[in-house]
């Protein structure tokens, strides 16, 4: 299936497609792809050991804090000032984002698959922290999978491997100019490896390499969990991204 140009789309749009895929691929890996030992589950930037999620039937449910009384509400007494900044949506969604993490049976973290959102690029802070916090899992031996699907910014003019890639070793690389999205691959194991391909609205996506331990990977599935995603999307949704909305 083609791929489609979201940055055409409401940024509410691309993240409901962007949860979705992600559970889509954690479902398709446990499907026969990843091998015995190893499993995909829907992560929230998360390192290390498996978090609580696999005793949480043990847990109790937290009960949500009282808001305490007198005060002003913003929505009906608004602050007054020169000045009100507000983070954006694409931010806000960016904060919300899954991905996907493949562990091992000790609840290791191996490989992390990440969906690139808007608001990873959308300020200079939020693409810091993006490119801190992938930096830091390939240190901690983690391999990964970045998926950007949006046209480099001028925090990335030479798209997001080559922002990733120069905190490692840096070196020349520039996009294609027809092909301005990034798929790359990283291999944590020594010496660290990047395998990279760039595509472009219309295109297919290609099958990309999953490292999980040493040099040995599998291919994650994502143009079959892409077209699977699409297809479970409201008519109306896929009419506003195509770009054939009713006015």
């Amino acid at each position: 299936m083609p791929i489609h140009d979201w940055k055409r789309a409401p940024v509410g749009l691309y993240h409901h497609f962007h949860q979705s895929w992600a559970v889509n691929l954690a479902e398709g890996l446990n499907d026969g792809v990843l091998p015995k030992g190893y499993f995909a589950l829907i992560d929230q930037r998360a390192i290390g050991l498996v978090p609580d999620i696999l005793t949480l039937a043990r847990s109790r449910v937290a009960k949500k804090p009282k808001e305490p009384e007198g005060g002003l509400a913003v929505a009906t007494a608004p602050p007054k000032a020169r000045v009100i900044s507000q983070e954006s949506d694409a931010d806000v969604y960016a904060a919300r984002a899954n991905r996907v993490a493949i562990r091992d049976t000790d609840g290791e973290l191996v490989s992390m698959i990440e969906i690139v959102s808007p608001g990873n690029k959308h300020s200079r802070q939020s693409m810091k922290e993006f490119i801190e916090k992938t930096t830091l899992m390939l240190d901690q031996g983690v391999n990964l999978l970045i998926i950007d699907l949006f046209p480099p910014t001028k925090r990335d003019p030479d798209g997001i491997h080559k922002v990733i890639w120069d905190q490692i070793h840096e070196e020349p690389f520039s996009l294609p100019a027809k092909k301005q999205f990034t798929l790359a691959s990283y291999s944590a194991s020594a010496p660290r490896t990047a395998y990279v391909e760039n595509v472009a609205v219309k295109d297919t996506l290609p099958a990309m390499p999953l490292f999980l331990y040493g040099k040995r990977y599998v291919h994650a599935p994502l143009e079959e969990t892409y077209v699977t995603t699409w297809k479970r999307c409201p008519q109306e949704f896929r009419e506003i991204v195509e770009g054939h909305a009713k006015a």
